[in-house]
């Protein structure tokens, strides 16, 4: 497992997105809470988050673009400035009492915007900074200190919110940033990821659309995870919440999340020192576990039941992510990989917001019970949809 971080480019590259991960966690928590203080609405506090996540969605075919004309190194540089930059500027605002809506929003733009461009370069980093035989233990190495450090950010913006308010925790947030910026500094790659001197960003756009669609189990399993994504929101984010509040408590609730992280830290320990030759399947056939903790929540389960279930749902999706990430790496031309990721990231983010606001009516209507079963039907008939095909299932890693 240690192997990729004998490479100093990929030291700088897990730093930047250990750092990354850390601030994200930070500001999950502190955003909310410095709106609140400001507006004291739940209404304002939507926007706010909301107007983060419009400009990431939106900008994020672009910011494939971006990472695939320009070196990725200098990429993620630009991007994590800007990103210290707009949380900066919102700690200074909170700390002297001048924010206001049009700022914060205006900032939490800006912000989503650095997160756009962030993301697919720094997943098509990768394969630059390791040899082809360290790409299963890299990929599993950086989505496992990204969990880790997004746990730590979580309870880290916690603390900070509680003892010296959400101002100073969005200040820290922006010092994260600048030390991703300093250690993405530190990348250095060999003198062939240059910009490619392509002109016209709709060409460039058509171009890594065939791309992803070229390869079937690409756009398959894409396609699926816009539906287990969708369900797994709605149930988690929206419909958890409210059952615990009903039945075994806030407290438990807590514990069962906290499970799943457990699980995904577990599963990037395994999937560094294991993978079989067709990952793919292997790692999408694990994703109908993911249905097994919604299940459980249709019924009047006991908590340590959720709590197993979610663990192995961690555990599951953790195992996909290191198959899917080494499979696309593999694969997919490393001057088109960046827009690649950013259709991939869009199709498999975009319905989640559907999925949230769909199932609160869904709920009222049938009852929420009947529509935690329906969510992880759907997750299992998607998985089984997706194994059908035969180049989801034939896939295999190289030796």
């Amino acid at each position: 497992m240690g192997a990729p971080l004998r490479h100093g480019p990929f030291r700088a590259l897990a730093a930047g997105r250990l750092l990354m991960s850390l601030g994200n966690g930070l500001a999950n928590v502190a955003l909310a809470f410095a709106v609140l203080d400001v507006t004291g609405s739940l209404v304002q506090v939507g926007l706010v988050v909301g107007a983060r996540s419009v400009a990431n969605v939106l900008l994020l075919l672009l910011g494939g673009v971006i990472a695939d004309r320009l070196p990725r190194a200098l990429v993620l540089r630009g991007g994590c400035a800007l990103a210290a930059l707009s949380q900066g500027a919102l700690g200074a605002a909170l700390l002297t009492g001048t924010a206001s809506m049009p700022l914060m929003v205006g900032l939490s733009v800006l912000n989503g915007a650095a997160a756009a461009v962030n993301l697919p370069a720094s997943a098509a980093l990768v394969p630059q900074t390791v040899p082809p035989g360290l790409l299963r233990q890299a990929n599993a190495v950086v989505r496992l200190t990204g969990n880790g450090a997004m746990v730590a950010g979580l309870s880290l913006g916690g603390a900070l919110v509680a003892f010296v308010g959400p101002g100073w925790s969005i200040a820290a947030d922006a010092g994260l940033y600048a030390l991703a910026c300093g250690a993405f500094v530190l990348l250095r790659l060999p003198g062939t990821e240059a910009g490619t001197g392509r002109v016209g960003v709709l060409r460039d756009l058509v171009e890594g659309w065939r791309e992803f669609t070229a390869r079937p189990w690409v756009w398959v399993v894409v396609a699926q995870f816009m539906v287990t994504n969708a369900a797994w929101s709605a149930s988690v984010t929206v419909l958890g919440p409210a059952i615990a509040d009903a039945s075994f408590g806030r407290a438990a609730w807590g514990l069962v999340v906290a499970a799943q992280s457990a699980g995904m830290l577990a599963g990037g320990f395994l999937a560094a020192r294991w993978l079989p030759r067709r990952a793919l399947a292997f790692g999408v056939a694990l994703v109908a576990v993911q249905a097994v903790p919604l299940y459980a929540l249709s019924l009047p389960a006991a908590p340590l039941v959720l709590v197993a279930a979610m663990f192995a749902a961690g555990v599951a999706v953790e195992q996909f992510e290191v198959a899917w990430h080494v499979s696309v790496q593999e694969n997919v031309p490393a001057d088109r990989l960046s827009r690649v990721y950013s259709y991939d990231a869009l199709g498999s983010f975009a319905a989640i917001p559907v999925g949230q606001a769909a199932i609160g009516p869904v709920a009222a209507a049938v009852g929420p019970e009947r529509a935690l079963a329906a969510l992880a039907a759907l997750t299992a008939a998607a998985t089984l949809a997706a194994l059908a095909v035969p180049g989801v299932r034939r896939l295999r890693r190289r030796a």
